[in-house]
C-alpha cells in the first residue's frame, strides 16, 4: 500500500485564543486546495490522505490518535465492561465527568478531529466533477469522499446528541452541517437534519461507487469502498432505529466477507486485516505514533507504560456470562474461587507471584506479554500488537458487527425470530467460537441474547459507550465480590445523568460560530 502521507487543507479547530487560528485553512502539503484536486491521480492522494487523518496524532497530548482515540476514550473508558485496571488518574474521563466542561481535550477532540475529516471531504466533494481523468474515477472518488463525511456526521451526532429516543423523533438539536469548505458561522441543524444527510451522502456514494465499476486493490483496507458505505448505512440506521434499513445494510455490507476462523480470533485476529475486516486503519513502522496509538493504550504485549502498568480488562460480569466452552473467554486471565485471595481485589492487581494464578497468567499468556508487564485479574489478551510500541492495524468494520446489526434490527422489525437464531448460530457456533452453542430463545429473550453477544463479540473495540447510551441503559459497575471494577470506578450512571450523556458544544466552536450555543 501507499504510504498514507497526503492531507488536504483542514479546518483546524483548537487550542488557540483567537477565531483566526481555530479556522487556519494551511494546507498540510503547502499546495491549494484546488490544485490538488486537479486530477483524478491527485485526488486519489487526497483521499489516501484522509485514511492518514484517522490515525494522526493531535493536539500535542499523548493518546490522542484519531480513531483509536475514539475507540478508547469514549467508547471503551466509560462504558459497563470494560475496565483500565488501577488507572485512578483517569477516574473523571472514566466515570464521564467531562460531559459538559467546554474547554477540555475531551470535550474538543472528537469535535476538532471529525469536522477536520469533514473539511478535507468537502474540498474532494466539490472540486471532484472538475478533475481531469476517466469519469469512472472521479465516480468512486467521489464516492469516498461522501463516505468519509457521512461516517465523521453519524460519528459526531453519536457524541454531542441526544441519543434518538431522547430527540422528540429527530426534533432536537444536531450538528451545524457544513457541506462545502466555508468558515461562516452556521446554525445547528436538528439530528433528524443530520441523519437525512448522513442518508443522502451514503445514498449518493452507493450509487457512485456501483456506476463507476471499480474496486479497491486486493490488498487495501483501509480506504473506503461499497462495502464500507454499507456498512456505515447499517451501523447509523441501528443509532436512528431505523431497523428495515439496518437489516438491510448490514446484510449487504457483510456479503463475501467471511467470518475469521478460531485460530485466527485467538492470535492476531485483531491487530492485521483478515477475512472479516471491511474497513480498518494501516499502521506500519515508518508511520507510527509510538505512545499515541491505539495499540500503546490497549496492547497486552506493548512496551508502553499505559499497557504493561496498566492493563485493560473484561469486567467481572460480563466474563462470568461467557460459557466456558466459548474460545473467547480464554482471553481474559480470570481467577478461580481458590485463586481470589492470591491477588488484590480492590486494584485487580496479582502480586503473589507463587500463586498459581501469576503462574497461570505467565504460562498460558506469556508470548501475550511485554516482559515487563504486571498481570491483573480479568486482563485481556483480545489486543497485541505486531511490534512496539503499538504498531498494528485498527479495525472499524468487522462482518461480526454486521451480524449482530443485522440481528438486533430483525428482533425489532418482529416476526423474525428463526432468522435471528441463525444469525447468532453462523456467528457463534459455525464460526468455532463456541461450537456447543444454541439458541432457542424467542421475543424479549432473544434480544437480550443478541445484546449479549454483541458485548461479548466486539468487546474492547469501541462499542461500549456508544452501545449503552443508544440502548438508554443505566451503567452499573460493582466492586469485589460482586464485580471487578477498582473503587474509584465502581459507580452507577443512569441515562438522565451528565446532560443525558450528551458532550456540549466545545468553547472553540461557540467563541468562533456566533449561530450557537454550547447547550441545547
Amino acid at each position: 500500500m501507499k504510504k498514507l502521507l497526503y492531507t488536504l487543507a483542514g479546518v483546524s479547530f483548537l487550542f488557540s485564543s483567537c477565531a483566526d487560528d481555530y479556522l487556519d485553512t494551511m494546507s498540510e502539503s503547502s499546495a491549494a486546495t484546488g490544485v490538488m484536486i486537479e486530477s483524478t491521480s491527485n485526488a486519489k492522494l487526497a483521499i489516501n490522505g484522509l485514511c492518514r487523518l484517522m490515525g494522526n496524532q493531535y493536539i500535542g497530548t499523548q493518546g490522542y490518535n484519531g480513531e483509536g482515540t475514539i475507540k478508547i476514550f469514549y467508547g471503551n473508558y466509560a462504558g459497563n465492561d470494560y475496565q483500565k485496571c488501577n488507572l485512578t488518574g483517569w477516574t473523571n474521563t472514566i466515570n464521564s465527568k467531562y460531559h459538559e466542561n467546554n474547554t477540555t481535550n475531551q470535550d474538543i477532540f472528537p469535535w476538532f478531529y471529525y469536522y477536520k475529516l469533514i473539511s478535507n471531504a468537502n474540498a474532494i466533494i466539490v472540486n471532484i466533477d472538475n478533475a481531469t481523468g476517466l469519469e469512472a474515477e472521479r465516480q468512486y472518488i467521489k464516492a469516498q469522499a461522501l463516505t468519509f463525511r457521512a461516517y465523521s456526521y453519524f460519528m459526531l451526532s453519536q457524541l454531542y446528541c441526544y441519543r434518538w429516543v431522547d430527540s422528540n423523533n429527530g426534533a432536537s438539536r444536531g450538528l451545524p452541517l457544513r457541506l462545502e469548505p466555508t468558515i461562516d458561522a452556521l446554525a445547528a441543524s436538528t439530528l433528524g437534519e443530520v441523519y437525512a444527510q448522513v442518508y443522502q451522502d451514503l445514498n449518493d456514494a452507493i450509487e457512485n461507487f456501483q456506476a463507476s465499476g471499480l474496486k479497491r486493490d486486493a490488498n487495501d483496507n483501509y480506504s473506503p469502498n461499497l462495502d464500507v458505505a454499507y456498512a456505515t448505512f447499517a451501523r447509523a440506521a441501528l443509532t436512528r432505529q431505523d431497523w428495515a434499513n439496518a437489516a438491510k445494510y448490514a446484510a449487504l455490507a457483510r456479503q463475501g466477507y467471511s467470518l475469521m476462523d478460531v485460530n485466527e480470533y485467538v492470535e492476531g485476529g485483531f491487530n492485521t486485516p483478515n477475512s472479516e475486516w471491511i474497513w480498518s486503519l494501516y499502521s506500519a513502522e515508518d508511520q507510527q505514533l509510538y505512545y499515541y496509538s491505539f495499540f500503546a493504550y490497549q496492547a497486552s504485549n506493548s512496551n508502553a507504560g499505559q499497557c504493561k502498568n496498566y492493563p485493560a480488562a473484561i469486567s467481572k460480569e460480563l466474563y462470568d456470562l461467557i460459557p466456558e466452552s466459548d474460545v473467547r473467554r480464554g482471553m481474559f486471565l480470570a481467577p478461580t474461587a481458590e485463586e481470589v485471595s492470591t491477588y488484590n481485589t480492590k486494584t485487580g492487581a496479582i502480586t503473589n507471584g507463587k500463586s498459581t494464578l501469576y503462574k497461570r497468567g505467565w504460562e498460558v499468556y506469556g508470548h501475550k506479554l511485554n516482559e515487563a508487564s504486571k498481570l491483573f485479574a480479568y486482563m485481556q489478551f483480545k489486543f497485541q500488537n505486531t511490534a512496539n510500541a503499538g504498531i498494528g492495524h485498527v479495525n472499524h468494520f468487522r462482518a461480526s458487527e454486521m451480524y449482530l446489526i443485522e440481528a438486533e434490527a430483525k428482533c425489532h422489525l418482529g416476526g423474525k425470530d428463526a432468522e435471528i437464531q441463525q444469525l447468532l448460530i453462523e456467528l457463534t457456533q459455525k464460526s468455532g467460537r463456541d461450537p456447543e452453542y444454541t439458541c432457542d430463545k424467542t421475543g424479549a429473550d432473544l434480544l437480550e441474547e443478541v445484546y449479549l453477544y454483541r458485548r461479548i463479540e466486539l468487546w474492547g473495540e469501541g462499542f461500549d459507550w456508544f452501545d449503552q447510551k443508544r440502548w438508554n441503559n443505566t451503567i452499573v459497575r460493582k466492586a469485589h465480590p460482586a464485580g471487578s471494577f477498582h473503587s474509584s470506578f465502581a459507580i452507577t450512571m443512569t441515562p438522565e445523568m451528565e446532560n443525558k450523556w450528551t458532550w456540549v458544544y466545545p468553547a472553540k466552536e461557540v467563541l468562533y460560530n456566533s449561530e450557537v450555543d454550547y447547550r441545547e
